[in-house]
């Protein structure tokens, strides 16, 4: 059965980005600390190995919001702007990148390919399905996705890699829910040095 896994990087004060995110700081001013965990030398612990083979083994498709694709806004026009992450991007699966403006399907090595969908989170899940064909959905962010995927009610748990880290300001992941919405269980509580991953299955 598919697994739809919300999987985000948090500072304590519930930021999962920092103000002014542009191309300099596409994870916002001060976000790049929230990812040390797996993009520096604290990526080699064995917890934080086994949390990146969680988010990224056995996926069958990605949904990000536009934000997480690129700094780009409105029309694209001639953009050249292929995503953050060079020619070879991390996901090895077909990528769908919700958007108010229509583009064609980028292919990118490894696998995986952006697809621009126009029509919502319900539309991009129905095409992520069909893609995944069984295998698990991955729900990559940034913030307004996450809260739009947990909205339409897609999101079966909710990994939260835990930063003492205080941005103040940003993006915040559970903004503009209702009181005790969604409803959470913890299920998993994982330690590495200055990291708590937290599990949580959204309950229905």
């Amino acid at each position: 059965m598919t697994r739809t896994n919300l999987s985000m990087s948090i500072s304590a004060d519930g930021y999962v980005a920092g103000p002014g995110q542009s191309e300099e700081h596409p994870l916002g001013v001060g976000g790049i600390a929230l990812h040390g965990w797996h993009i520096g030398p604290a990526s080699d612990h064995p917890v934080n190995r086994r949390v990146v083979s969680d988010m990224m083994d056995g996926i069958g498709a990605t949904i990000m919001g536009r934000n997480m694709f690129g700094p780009i806004r409105g029309e694209w026009r001639d953009s050249g702007w292929r995503g953050w992450w060079g020619e070879n991007p991390p996901y090895g699966c077909p990528v769908f990148v919700l958007t108010h403006y229509p583009r064609e399907s980028i292919d990118m090595a490894g696998g995986t390919t952006f697809h621009f969908v126009t029509d919502g989170i319900e539309a991009a899940y129905a095409l992520a399905e069909a893609a995944a064909d069984g295998r698990d959905i991955s729900i990559a962010g940034g913030a307004s996705c996450a809260r739009q995927a947990i909205s339409a009610g897609l999101v079966d748990e909710i990994d939260l890699q835990v930063n003492p880290v205080i941005l103040g300001s940003g993006e915040r992941l559970l903004d503009g829910f209702p009181a005790g919405r969604p409803t959470l269980e913890l299920v998993r509580v994982l330690e590495a040095p200055g990291i708590a991953h937290l599990r949580y299955r959204v309950m229905r």
